[in-house]
């Protein structure tokens, strides 16, 4: 008996390897594989202007990287006690303002010379919302839990969507005509606008997608969306807000992104490297033990191979845990 329905991912013609450069922009969701990615140790940059939600503030973000484009004091505003920019994450926010636009200012440097480089961009668009300023209009990436009355909220349409993608697709390939673009759509559900505003949201999302996919070479899709929502399709795989995707489902997303994207070799060195950082996380009963102590030894040599293998990859965290222990 078949209890889930079967999804045919095609695989990529050129497949992501460890070689590769990944910058990741988008929703919390692109958090999720970010963090997985650069925990086994692949190349990435993820959200430098924090996370992202509806494809304007995606769109505006990385036009920026590639402007590397400058904040001033000016382009913050004082709001609970704090210094902030309508353009980024409150994880950028503090109560020194020139510290702030120092550090917006570093982030943006170090995205734009990784554009430039980059492989692949990984877009994961969240929502179909937008919200802007009352007074002039300018979308917000964040509202910064400002008054509801600051902002006016608009559902964009899939030509306003198709647009702003089709203009910021232009531009990388000129920035970068190495490029290739992964688009995927956030699964976390957007409760907060509605069930029936979410579906709405997502739905256009989708389809402003998929014509850019059709449009353009080296644009594809990847189904997290569909993998949540249409194969897993139970409550038993999200948080307890029953809005986030949890670590089961995700990590069912992960592994089907590496079957499907990745080459043979890079399958096997993220097995490799997974277990190394297992063990670098490791509390053991007894640290003290020489049975640990040769443990880690062992994996101090898996990880000195691997290094010599792969010496643009960093395994500076495994390597100095390995050998503090052994040292004891």
């Amino acid at each position: 008996m078949q209890f889930f329905t079967s999804i045919n991912i095609k695989s990529l013609q050129i497949p992501i390897s460890y070689n590769d450069k990944l910058l990741l922009v988008g929703s919390c969701f692109t958090e999720h594989i970010g963090n997985y990615l650069d925990e086994v140790k692949f190349r990435v940059l993820q959200n430098p202007n924090g996370i992202l939600f509806d494809p304007i503030s995606v769109c505006n973000s990385l036009s920026s990287y590639i402007d590397n484009k400058q904040y001033t004091l000016e382009d913050l505003f004082y709001l609970n006690e704090a210094w902030h920019s309508w353009q980024h994450h409150s994880r950028f926010s503090g109560m020194d303002k020139e510290a702030v636009v120092a550090n917006i200012n570093a982030s943006q440097n170090a995205a734009h010379k990784f554009l430039k480089h980059a492989d692949w961009l990984f877009i994961t668009l969240g929502s179909s919302f937008v919200y802007k300023l009352a007074d002039t209009g300018t979308p917000v990436a964040n509202c910064h839990k400002a008054p509801a009355q600051t902002f006016i909220k608009h559902l964009s349409n899939i030509e306003e969507t198709i647009v702003a993608l089709d203009t910021l697709l232009y531009r990388l390939v000129q920035f970068n005509s190495d490029l290739k673009v992964m688009f995927t759509i956030s699964p976390v559900r957007h409760l907060r606008d509605g069930v029936v505003e979410n579906n709405r949201s997502k739905a256009r999302l989708i389809e402003a997608v998929h014509h850019l996919v059709n449009k353009f070479d080296k644009i594809y899709y990847f189904p997290a969306y569909e993998l949540v929502i249409d194969v897993l399709r139970d409550y038993r795989f999200f948080d307890v807000d029953l809005a986030h995707p949890n670590y089961a489902a995700t990590q069912f997303v992960l592994e089907k992104f590496a079957e499907s994207c990745c080459t043979e070799e890079t399958k096997g060195l993220m097995e490799e490297i997974k277990k190394l950082v297992i063990a670098r996380n490791h509390k053991p009963f007894n640290p003290g033990s020489q049975q640990h102590k040769q443990f880690m030894g062992n994996q101090l040599q898996k990880t000195r191979v691997l290094q010599q293998q792969l010496p643009y990859l960093d395994f500076k965290k495994e390597i100095s845990c390995f050998s503090g222990v052994i040292s004891e």
